[in-house]
């Protein structure tokens, strides 16, 4: 089977070697009707597995009901949702914003910063991946984004190392609108910042005035073992955004804020024509159902745990992140690892780190799924 694509579509994704037709929880099943287990989860999209009987209902449902209507007329399904998403979130994380992605989450995030505070310059995080538009890829690492945000017009971020507590308490000033921060950097390999970094953003922003954004893309929605990474490390910021794992599959954007930092805001401020449909609507809010009602974060902190152990007793030297999004940094190039995996109909990602595997599957890996995962890493690194 070819998997060079469709010649009709741009070629600007790597492939992996499997065309999939369907999938059920932790499994999808190929063209030729054969098995793979799924321990990517569409790049932690698929959080309580691939068409869960309840969201795919939900969604049904509401396309049979009503389709679309933009943000110009109030409905009761988004103010449903933005509802839930505020009683899960921590501290004073009450007001939402719908959109359409992670980036967009995050220009608006900027973008209420900006307004709020009435500065520009914005702090980022070495190592962190925010999104492809322009606001987006000025706090971006990677010389390809930073070149692409230059082209845009739009001036680079101030980039704080890693854990650097001292350097983010040096780089936070009155000139400072925000500083974005992933508490796991996905990208790189599921690197998970320590609490005194996170602490030290935190105390930074609050006194100079300036927004602590925390990018939630990848590592929310039960990801770590809580609803928000920021319960996991005690830290509360002033701005969540996510967008992968909220909808189960479909394209939604959210960031939710508190009350000082929606101050001021007036009718126009803010805008997306798609942001906050019912059908999204409905798959998230069955989303977030399932991942209540089946103890999903719970079964992340179990099966999370179990692979660590797993990975220890192969003699893999270390395991990064929490919950369900880990990386497993191997001792040489990871992508001989995925590759042989395939072989195995197992599906797992790398990362900017060559040395790192890293997982993010369905937050309904089971412990017999991660036996298999580890029952096959154990052949292919033997």
């Amino acid at each position: 089977m070819s998997m060079s694509g469709d010649p009709a579509l741009l070629p600007v994704y790597a492939q992996m070697p499997v065309h999939v037709v369907s999938g059920r929880g932790c499994r999808l099943v190929d063209v030729d009707g054969n098995e793979w287990l799924d321990a990517y989860g569409g790049h932690a999209v698929a959080s309580s597995g691939h068409s869960h009987p309840r969201v795919v209902r939900a969604i049904a449902d509401q396309a049979e009901q009503l389709l679309f209507y933009s943000a110009a007329i109030p409905l009761p399904i988004r103010e449903e949702l933005a509802t839930a998403l505020t009683e899960r979130c921590p501290g004073a994380l009450d007001r939402v914003f719908f959109c359409n992605s992670g980036a967009e989450a995050n220009e608006n995030a900027f973008a209420l910063a900006r307004k709020r505070t009435g500065r520009q310059h914005l702090v980022s995080v070495e190592g962190g991946w925010h999104g492809r538009t322009p606001g987006a890829l000025s706090v971006t690492t990677g010389r390809r984004y930073e070149e692409a945000a230059k082209r845009s017009g739009v001036p680079l971020s101030t980039r704080v190392p890693f854990n650097d507590v001292d350097a983010m308490r040096a780089a936070v000033d009155n000139t400072v609108a925000a500083v974005i921060v992933e508490p796991v950097q996905g990208i790189q390999g599921a690197r998970d910042c320590s609490p005194e970094f996170l602490s030290a953003a935190r105390e930074a922003c609050t006194a100079h005035g300036a927004a602590l954004i925390f990018d939630e893309i990848q590592c929310g929605v039960g990801r770590t073992g809580h609803f928000t990474a920021a319960e996991s490390f005690g830290v509360t910021p002033d701005a969540i955004t996510m967008a992968k794992g909220l909808a189960a599959g479909l394209p939604i954007g959210a960031v939710v804020v508190t009350p000082w930092l929606a101050e001021g805001l007036r009718i126009g401020d803010l805008g997306s024509t798609f942001g906050g449909g019912p059908v999204v609507c409905a798959a998230a809010l069955a989303n977030l159902d399932v991942i209540d009602e089946e103890g999903l974060m719970q079964n992340v902190l179990m099966v999370g745990t179990r692979i660590r152990a797993g990975a220890a007793a192969l003699g893999i030297p270390e395991v990064q992140g929490k919950g369900l999004l880990l990386g497993l940094r191997l001792h040489g190039p990871a992508a001989p690892t995925q590759r042989a995996l395939f072989e195995h109909r197992i599906i797992t990602g790398t990362s900017a780190d060559p040395d790192v595997l890293r997982l993010m599957p369905p937050l309904s890996f089971s412990p017999a799924d991660a036996d298999e995962l580890l029952g096959a890493l154990a052949k292919v690194l033997s």
